[in-house]
């Protein structure tokens, strides 16, 4: 029986009375709550525009039909990641393009990028692994210097920082989820960025079924039902979402100062072990954002340890399968490996990691894992 789970939602008694205030009025969506939210969230990140939206996926989807990348396109992605990266690049009709990440820091290799380049490529997508930042600075010189759109995927890395600087406010547009595992929820939902104001009107039609709300003019404006002008999606957030979103949003610091401490913690406990490789800590210019704590195993198996920690009622998980290895992208592989990938694939482990997380519970972790890896030996 798992005791301890991998996650779970930080819900206080102000979430469920913001979520029942809205329960108690006659609009349930596309109301103030949600401009509220995308207000709040633009101005956090530090943009002129966020558009609420029913998933990350659905924000990637929308990311890119708004910026123009569609059939014939490349779009260079991380191998390592969640699928949805490489999903939204397929639902425009565009290419994905895997490459490989860097040893240290799992996120996309600028090396990497810069050798996958074809006269095809139209953007990169930098997924900030597990909370960390990519090297954006690096990836912002490639794109420009081929003429390239940057969209970042911070869905797991609501708050990172790059020399003070939020991520989600480098590139064209970024993407953020709030799915339960992460630093803040709605449940389901999603959030786009963007720099751009007319891409941002866009991804507003488009999430509501193609509709131009101020389309109509003249006689008409203000009581013709809008008109559908392009194929469009129902990738529209709840009012009681966003409300639930606004409130976490509200109280951010205090989650992400919490969730750091969090990982601390493991890490001084864990720390010494030859057989387990860290997560960075501190990392020079930038602030992490804690999504999950994931320790790589040097020698010892992922399987042993984790039949092992569930039998000491732990939860564990796995992070991530290599994209181009998924059958469902088998037409899109490319033939050469992508070493640190498939590498990390087979040695990663994520630990319990939630923002209320006991020390008594990281401690039986942390004593269940040291006592798996010396059984193992």
């Amino acid at each position: 029986m798992i005791e301890i789970p991998l996650s779970a939602p930080d819900i206080t008694e102000d979430d469920l009375a913001a979520v029942t205030a809205v329960l108690r009025t006659p609009q349930l969506s596309r109301g103030p709550q949600v401009e509220q939210f995308e207000s709040a969230m633009a101005s956090y990140i530090g943009v002129p525009h966020a558009i609420a939206v029913s998933s990350g996926t659905a924000a990637l989807h929308l990311a890119l039909l708004a910026l123009g990348i569609g059939l014939g396109d490349e779009v260079i992605v991380p191998s390592f990641a969640f699928v949805a990266v490489a999903s939204a690049v397929l639902y425009v009709g565009a290419r994905p393009v895997f490459a490989d990440v860097g040893a240290e820091s799992l996120n996309l290799s600028p090396d990497a990028v810069e050798a996958a380049i074809t006269l095809r490529t139209r953007a990169i997508i930098a997924v900030h692994t597990f909370g960390r930042p990519a090297d954006l600075p690096a990836l912002l010189d490639i794109a420009q210097r081929h003429s390239l759109m940057l969209i970042e995927d911070a869905c797991e890395a609501i708050g990172a920082e790059i020399g003070g600087r939020r991520v989600g406010s480098f590139g064209d547009a970024a993407v953020f989820g709030f799915y339960p595992n992460k630093q803040i929820t709605t449940g389901e939902g999603g959030m786009v960025v963007t720099l751009h104001g007319e891409a941002a009107n866009r991804m507003r039609a488009l999430r509501n079924h193609g509709r131009y709300e101020a389309h109509a003019s003249g006689a008409d404006a203000g009581s013709a039902w809008p008109d559908h002008v392009e194929l469009g999606y129902n990738y529209r957030l709840t009012e009681m979402q966003a409300a639930l979103g606004l409130a976490q949003l509200g109280r951010i610091d205090s989650i992400l100062a919490g969730r750091e401490a969090i990982a601390r913690r493991y890490a001084e406990l864990l720390g010494g072990d030859e057989n387990l490789q860290l997560p960075a800590v501190d990392i020079p210019g930038q602030r992490m954002s804690w999504f999950v704590f994931v320790v790589r195993l040097i020698q010892t198996g992922r399987d042993g340890v984790m039949r092992a920690l569930a039998d000491a009622g732990i939860a564990t998980g796995r992070y991530f399968a290599p994209i181009h290895l998924q059958p469902a992208y088998s037409a899109w592989r490319d033939p050469k490996p992508l070493a640190n990938a498939e590498f990390a694939a087979t040695r990663t482990l994520a630990l319990p990691f939630f923002s209320r997380i006991t020390d008594d519970q990281i401690c039986r972790v942390c004593a269940a894992l040291r006592e798996s890896l010396r059984a193992a030996a």
